[in-house]
């Protein structure tokens, strides 16, 4: 995991996993990266949590960790929930008043080198849990989810929503209320979804990695993004170049999105 210090700094190293160092994985290698993965780690999902300062990590193949404000070695927490390892961790959220963590692992089947057959195969044995830091236990909340992707709280606290990414819909978990511990559709998308995050005006940002129904060729301009409602209405559009696939949405104060892609080199930012 990197840090961002401004112009002057730039990128720094702020966290990594404790295999890491174990498997020099900053040395030099001929080897793929896909090759190299499984051993030193691939992070997908980071919230951070407000009260601790502490970075709560969902890495596809060392399940959920957690490092502290000053960054560093991160601690493994979970590698497997229900008697089954934790084969493709991806998202992660926190409940900022009791610290709960919820996270998703989008696969008992494949892991992430092999996420398009989790697609293609119409795989369901996906789950989301519930870590509690206070006895850090992990808690299956739902099993036999298709493909769950990104996480996110409500800003009453009360549900999930999660993002589906080969069904190319929204679910929305209860957690507190009178349908505590049932799911339900949220919304349809028109697109793939990776990340989902809070609009800070009781919606949603959901990332979509391409459009459900997208040509290779034609206008150079596909949806990058879009925002729903607390009621799961669609809102806002973001359109952009192909080539731009972004796996994160993140509104900050002012308006502007911050866009964040494997396929990318770097973050950007749209001023909306």
């Amino acid at each position: 995991m990197f840090k961002y210090g401004g112009e002057g700094a730039g990128w720094t190293t702020f966290a990594y996993s404790p295999s890491y160092t174990k498997n020099n994985c900053d040395a030099f290698t001929e080897l793929p990266a896909v090759a190299t993965k499984s051993s030193c780690g691939r992070p997908l999902g980071l919230r951070f949590h407000k009260e601790s300062g502490n970075l709560y990590i969902a890495d596809a193949y060392m399940g959920l960790m957690r490092v502290g404000p000053k960054g560093g070695e991160a601690m493994v927490l979970a590698t497997e929930a229900g008697g089954a390892p934790l084969r493709f961790t991806n998202g992660v959220d926190i409940d900022q008043v009791t610290g709960d963590v919820y996270f998703t692992d989008s696969s008992k089947t494949y892991t992430r080198a092999q996420h398009q057959m989790v697609t293609t195969s119409g795989d369901s044995t996906g789950r989301v849990m519930k870590y509690d830091p206070r006895t850090n236990q992990v808690t299956v909340l739902q099993s036999g989810v298709t493909y769950p992707n990104g996480i996110a709280i409500s800003a009453d606290r009360t549900h999930l929503i999660v993002a589906l990414t080969g069904p190319c819909k929204l679910m929305k978990y209860w957690i507190r209320g009178p349908k505590a511990n049932t799911s339900e559709p949220f919304a349809d998308l028109p697109g793939y979804p990776d990340n989902v995050r809070p609009d800070g005006k009781g919606g949603y940002w959901v990332a979509l990695h391409r459009e459900k129904y997208e040509l290779p060729f034609g206008f150079d301009r596909h949806l990058l993004a879009i925002r729903i409602g607390a009621g799961g209405e669609k809102l806002q559009e973001m359109k952009g170049p192909k080539n731009v696939r972004p796996t994160e949405a993140v509104e900050r104060d002012g308006g502007n999105i911050y866009l964040g892609s494997v396929e990318l080199s770097y973050v950007g930012i749209v001023s909306m």
